[in-house]
């Protein structure tokens, strides 16, 4: 990629925008011991979609370089977020997948939370160092993690929040005994 379509497709629409909702999902997150389940569920519903969206939708093909490349994150950081979520979601908090070979797999919520705001987090902050390569590298490991981390994550936690928020009107006929997929 030449330098000037490099920086074109790094401050492109879809990147900016992936800007603000990763922004807006982090700030959420830094301040969910405010909210109730309810309210954390609600929110999640409505915001998962759209960072799939805006995941699936940036650029690919751009060549990091790795010595540009950072962690922002703190492991404290990521647990105090997880410990308020597993809080929070209590019993609510776990649920089963089927893994890719189909065996049943125990996951968590605020698990998945927490691993989606540290991929959010450490873009934004990333994204927001001076150098161009910074931003390459942003925008480079956000996609790849997309593909292989929080966007599976994403809709794994939103197909189980959706069971959650419309149990009641879900009809239970749709659901056998052997595959409730955590609901």
């Amino acid at each position: 990629m030449e330098p000037n379509q490099s920086e074109e497709v790094l401050t492109s629409r879809q990147v900016l925008e992936m800007i603000t909702v990763a922004n807006e999902y982090c700030l959420f997150f830094e301040d969910a011991e405010k909210y109730s389940k309810e309210e954390i569920f609600s929110y999640f519903q409505k915001m998962a979609p759209l960072l799939y969206l805006k995941g699936a939708v940036l650029p690919a093909g751009i060549e990091p370089d790795p010595e540009f490349f950072e962690r922002f994150v703190t492991e404290e950081q990521w647990e105090n977020i997880f410990k308020s979520l597993r809080e929070k979601f209590g019993e609510d908090d776990i649920y089963y997948i089927h893994d890719h070979n189909y065996d049943t797999e125990e996951v968590s919520l605020s698990d998945n939370m927490a691993d989606i705001y540290q991929d959010m987090k450490d873009f934004i902050m990333l994204y927001q160092k001076a150098p161009m390569q910074s931003k390459a590298c942003a925008v480079a490991e956000l996609q790849k993690l997309f593909e292989n981390h929080w966007g599976v994550r994403a809709i794994q936690a939103l197909e189980n929040i959706h069971g959650k928020i419309y149990r009641d009107s879900i009809d239970p006929e749709f659901f056998s005994d052997d595959d409730l997929s955590g609901i």
